[in-house]
């Protein structure tokens, strides 16, 4: 079983590097009804999504160690030669980036982007040092909350273990400088959060335990309903299955449930509100989720992009699908960002793409 998850896994990594290098098949893609989608951008590695200015969207990475600005779909270079450079948040001329062990500040990036991307970046210094420097589950999401701070998850250094804080956590530092904060635990590895446009709670996504089945645990959508609450894990995975190895310290009544569950091993990341009101009715008041897709299961799942009521009361839809061949995937999508337009962002770390999704007819 793990030698074909092994296969599984190999085949999937070298057809979509061998991907980024050729013309993006998009006519195999299947969209739901009215929407089309085209290459906003070629962007190697492309993962975390962040607007920035008119015109602008900041593109991190993981193994590239590259922060890049989309200007006017330009590809330009901000900043290379770093550790995991995977979340960005933008905010008042300023872009911030999560590395492995710390986040940085490029203060006054609204200047270079004016320029023509040749002169050098404005050098980065630090906001927050001291992170964990463990690998596993080391890359992190970076986002500005309602009340102006940075948030960020830190995930479990492993697939299944116990550790202390801050290990399998979701915390917020003040951008200005100040001491590290922690909102939730027991989340196993956050790569994509937002918050209700009208409650402000707290939502993310949390990737579910490898290694305990093809079908179990579920991937997680949740809710933060009040600082301090545990979502269950290492004790217990997706609301309703006890961890063999530690389910026997503390039940899984002891943790706050999911509100969604994907299904197992989809590795759900990037997810975003949809609530702009220019947003066409398919997509108003939906959760839009990036499925980055499986990498040991033994028939791969997940390589989509699925739309999610947060009420419930409808089910969980394909927005966009089709990266996934058969057992070849030629893309992983990551993030997902909506522009002013109404139309939205796709990053594509498989590939090596931003797509923009919009309504079949709008103009590009």
């Amino acid at each position: 079983m793990r030698r074909r998850h092994s296969i599984v896994f190999s085949v999937i990594a070298l057809y979509a590097a061998g991907a980024a290098c050729q013309d993006l098949p998009l006519q195999s893609l299947k969209l739901a009804p009215g929407f089309a989608i085209e290459t906003y951008a070629r962007v190697p590695g492309a993962r975390s999504l962040a607007l920035g200015p008119p015109g602008v969207v900041f593109v991190g990475t993981r193994n590239e160690g590259k922060v890049y600005a989309l200007v006017n779909r330009e590809v330009r270079t901000l900043a290379s030669g770093l550790s995991w450079p995977n979340g960005v948040a933008y905010r008042d001329g300023t872009l911030f980036v999560a590395e492995r062990s710390r986040i940085l500040r490029f203060p006054d990036v609204d200047a270079w982007l004016r320029g023509d991307g040749r002169q050098p970046a404005p050098a980065p210094s630090v906001v927050f040092d001291g992170l964990p420097r463990e690998n596993g589950h080391g890359w992190k999401f970076l986002r500005f909350g309602p009340d102006g701070k940075l948030y960020f998850g830190i995930g479990a250094p492993c697939n299944v273990c116990l550790r202390d804080d801050p290990f399998a956590t979701l915390v917020r530092i003040d951008p200005k400088g100040g001491g590290l904060e922690i909102v939730a635990r027991g989340i196993r590895n956050t790569v994509g959060f937002d918050w209700h446009p009208i409650t402000r709670e707290l939502w993310f996504t949390d990737n579910g335990a490898d290694q305990l089945g093809d079908d179990v645990p579920s991937d997680e959508l949740n809710r933060v309903t009040k600082t301090g609450q545990h979502f269950g894990y290492p004790f217990c995975h997706a609301g309703d299955v006890p961890d063999p190895r530690f389910g026997k310290d503390r039940p899984c009544s002891a943790f706050v449930p999911p509100v969604h569950r994907f299904g197992a091993h989809v590795a759900a990341l990037g997810m975003r509100f949809l609530s702009a009101p220019t947003l066409p009715e398919p997509l108003r008041g939906k959760i839009v989720v990036a499925e980055h897709g499986s990498w040991n299961r033994t028939e791969p799942v997940g390589y989509r992009v699925v739309l999610v009521d947060p009420t419930g009361k409808a089910p969980e839809t394909p927005l966009v699908s089709g990266w996934l061949r058969g057992e070849r995937a030629w893309g992983r999508p990551v993030d997902v960002e909506l522009l002013p337009d109404g139309s939205l962002l796709v990053s594509d770390d498989g590939a090596g793409a931003v797509y923009r999704v919009r309504l079949a007819g709008k103009p590009g």
